[in-house]
């Protein structure tokens, strides 16, 4: 299926306009969010630090098991709005094309 290998890129451009699309969850095949951001490890932080009020603290949702990236904040936005509306399980086969093992990505964004 196209578009559903993810993107893996470096994630220190700070001179990139672009921005990035990213799930989180609680635990593997668990609770989904979907998100859009320019600055991809600020907002993960704030997400695990529990700063984002809403359904992603409510849920518990810390782990960032997809992300992609994209050259155009206005294309990540319409990327995101659409895997918003896929059925769940297009999501989690988006996420078990790059990670089957629903490993947290946390750490190799901060790389």
């Amino acid at each position: 299926m196209a578009g559903l290998v993810p993107a893996i890129y470096d994630c220190h451009a700070g001179d990139m306009k672009g921005g990035f699309v990213y799930i989180l969850t609680n635990r593997p095949n668990g609770t989904l969010y979907v998100g859009v951001t320019s600055d991809l490890p600020r907002r993960v932080w704030e997400h695990r630090e529990g700063n984002v009020d809403g359904f992603t603290r409510r849920h518990g949702l810390k782990s960032l098991v997809y992300f992609e990236r994209h050259d155009d904040i206005t294309a990540a936005i319409q990327r995101e709005k659409n895997i918003k509306h896929w059925p769940r399980a297009w999501k989690v086969r988006l996420i078990h094309a790059g990670n089957a093992e629903w490993r947290d990505l946390y750490e190799e964004i901060l790389r």
